[in-house]
């Protein structure tokens, strides 16, 4: 009577576990999509790069330009700090928290050149309202959604969700360039 070894089929169990397992992840892995970041609205790998730049545009543009932006009645200046910031923070200590409503929301973008005091109308906009998890739901608005009147650039734009909310915008002047970003929940 010869005793049987079931060692190896313990080993050949491990081995097949582990590359079923292999294969499952790299299944879903490819299976869910991934969306680029496009903070300022820019890749990633040109913000890495330009950063600094954005700070220093935004100075020079505050010089020069008086700029306010009302989105649902609440006014902001060139804000970039809540890219600084995790999601988690914003929701307990931020000044932009509950700024978006579901449903139908407002914007209104004022800039006044400081010297002649006079409003800027000939503004380049671009503007990206997004899902900090997701790209189902991004909005992009550029000066065709936007419509001059009252003095200010004016777009109406439809929260489909309650939940957190980036805010990206891009304004250009000639070679003047400003970039704003918040982030919020939206009630």
């Amino acid at each position: 009577m010869t005793k049987k070894n079931y060692w190896p089929l313990l080993f050949i169990g491990i081995f097949l576990f582990t590359f079923f397992m292999i294969v499952w992840t790299i299944y879903w892995a490819i299976k869910t999509p991934v969306h680029e970041d496009r903070t300022f609205l820019d890749s990633y790998h040109d913000l890495d790069k330009t950063y600094n730049d954005i700070i220093h545009n935004n100075e020079k543009f505050r010089k020069k330009y008086d700029f306010k932006m009302e989105i649902n009645k609440q006014i902001f200046a060139l804000v970039t700090k809540d890219i600084l910031l995790a999601q988690r923070v914003i929701e307990k200590y931020s000044k932009h928290k509950n700024t978006f409503k579901k449903g139908l929301n407002t914007v209104f973008i004022t800039i006044k050149n400081k010297k002649s005091n006079k409003l800027i109308k000939n503004i380049k906009i671009d503007v990206q309202i997004s899902r900090p998890t997701n790209h189902k739901n991004t909005m992009n608005l550029t000066n065709t959604n936007f419509i001059y009147k009252n003095n200010a650039h004016t777009a109406d734009f439809n929260l489909p969700l309650k939940g957190n909310w980036n805010l990206i915008a891009k304004f250009k002047i000639n070679t003047d360039k400003a970039y704003f970003y918040i982030k919020s929940n939206a009630q």
